[in-house]
């Protein structure tokens, strides 16, 4: 009777130990989900801003594109003459102050010219046009207007096109103060969203840094359309305006 009556007893105690080991996990656990639920619900206490800077600035760098464009019954002639009036324009630029390395040949073309009235089929060949143009590019941003009228006083009868631009290294030193602006911008608007909220900045969880948007706000090209030009009587007024620079940012911050 006694053995039992102990063997009773020792069946009841495990029953309680495993049911109290039971109680114990599913309490852990509990406490776990909370801790993850709370952990999350401090994560998604985030903030999205954008912040952007814009300035206004000169280009310092120049491309002009001239050249000179000649036609004759030969192919030889028309090439003769156009060699002789390029030279005299690269010669004339030197002497100006256009160097070497700043001058190259931007195109050069051979065309036959033909008549569809006399054979509508292939046309009749009535001649050639050589076509040669240099590009001159420089940082004597206020010289271009100089060049092109000492170039066409000289035989270009060509003005293909002048574009003005911010250099890399001017573009560069304008965009790190750019982002030190947008990311400022960024935490002003964080500082005035979050305390609206009657809560603070705790930190930042990502930042994107868009590239820099140059946009030109002024006059910057300059085109004759291939324009035959036959003589400058007053300098020709070329202007470079100004050229407009963006930078923008985007943040998460986190909320405290």
């Amino acid at each position: 009777m006694i053995r039992q009556i102990s063997m009773e007893m020792v069946v009841v105690m495990t029953l309680l130990i495993a049911i109290t080991t039971c109680i114990l996990i599913y309490a852990s656990n509990t406490n776990d989900h909370n801790l993850h639920a709370q952990t999350a619900a401090l994560d998604n206490k985030t903030l999205f801003v954008t912040g952007s800077a814009t300035t206004q600035t000169k280009p310092d760098k120049v491309i002009v594109s001239l050249g000179v464009e000649t036609t004759n019954a030969k192919a030889k002639t028309a090439l003769a003459t156009n060699s002789e009036l390029m030279n005299k324009i690269i010669n004339a630029l030197k002497i100006a102050g256009v160097s070497e390395n700043e001058t190259s040949t931007s195109s050069f073309t051979i065309t036959p010219n033909r008549d569809y009235t006399i054979d509508k089929n292939q046309g009749k060949l009535v001649g050639f046009t050589v076509s040669n143009s240099i590009q001159i590019d420089s940082y004597n941003v206020n010289d271009s207007s100089e060049w092109i009228d000492i170039s066409v006083s000289s035989g270009a009868n060509n003005v293909n096109n002048i574009y003005f631009s911010v250099s890399d290294k001017k573009l560069e030193g304008i965009k790190n103060e750019l982002l030190k602006e947008a990311i400022g911008n960024a935490r002003e608007k964080a500082d005035i969203a979050a305390s609206a909220l009657g809560l603070k900045i705790a930190g930042i969880r990502t930042v994107n840094i868009d590239q820099a948007t140059p946009f030109f706000t002024g006059p910057t090209l300059y085109a004759a359309e291939s324009s035959k030009i036959d003589g400058v009587s007053a300098p020709t007024p070329i202007i470079a305006g100004e050229q407009q620079i963006s930078m923008s940012v985007s943040i998460i911050f986190l909320l405290g």
